[in-house]
């Protein structure tokens, strides 16, 4: 199968260790991949501004990209969302039509395709798990609290094997983190306060570090932690999986 990595615009920009632990992972785990070059950012910003009729020329140049492989992994569940749902904007061409139905989340990806060969690592460290609104209520990574039955994250089952990990449950673990991409820039205020909701919920429990499959709701976190000086940390599911010490 001939298999592309994408790499978010901001995991490029600002977190490129989560991108070389993600490929590192899936060297250990055999996946043959490509990167093609000219990668850009999906046009999500944009859409979520107002402006989806200024974002066409980046899906187009998406497809052209991305277009002729069999399955494209993106290492971000809210990306992998959009181009699954919003890319219905534009004439349906074979490669966007293939595309849209072969685009997946790396994490869920590994998680269907991996769990039983993922290494043996070790994270002797308190965790929370957070998995984004686009991955959870969007891809349907798991089952959120809204539909009256117990709640599961697919993060779950991908940690359950690392030695000495310890998960911390929060108080309402699948609540949105507030960053909603350019809501929070717009909104800031009701943002930073759903962020530190949810923070000061993980300090109250002892939890040492936040693990997410998405970097964007990881990021805005992290700012917050820094701004009021938290004593937690984020990391991406990838790094952790792969082994990456704290």
């Amino acid at each position: 199968m001939k298999i592309a990595l994408s790499i978010p615009c901001f995991i490029e920009e600002f977190y490129p260790e989560v991108a070389d632990s993600a490929i590192k992972l899936m060297r250990k785990l055999g996946i043959e991949f490509e990167i093609p070059k000219g990668q850009t950012c999906c046009g999500q910003p944009l859409a979520n501004s107002g402006y989806e009729h200024k974002a066409i020329g980046a899906y187009h140049h998406y497809v052209k990209t991305f277009g002729d492989y069999e399955q494209t992994l993106m290492i971000s569940g809210s990306c992998s969302y959009h181009i699954k749902e919003h890319y219905d904007v534009i004439e349906q061409t074979g490669k966007v039509i293939r595309l849209r139905k072969n685009i997946r989340d790396l994490t869920e990806y590994i998680m269907s395709v991996y769990i039983g060969k993922l290494p043996k690592v070790h994270f002797p460290h308190k965790v929370a798990l957070h998995t984004g609104c686009h991955s959870l209520r969007g891809m349907r990574f798991g089952v959120s609290s809204e539909l009256g039955i117990p709640t599961k994250s697919f993060l779950t089952s991908l940690v359950e094997h690392i030695e000495d990990i310890e998960i911390i449950t929060l108080d309402r673990p699948d609540e949105c983190c507030g960053f909603g991409g350019t809501f929070s820039v717009y909104y800031d205020e009701i943002s930073v306060r759903m962020g530190s909701d949810k923070l000061d919920d993980a300090v109250s429990k002892g939890v040492e570090v936040l693990v997410s499959n998405d970097m964007s709701c990881l990021m805005h976190l992290d700012g917050i932690i820094k701004k009021r000086n938290l004593p937690l940390k984020v990391r991406h599911i990838m790094q952790v999986l792969n082994g990456d010490k704290l």
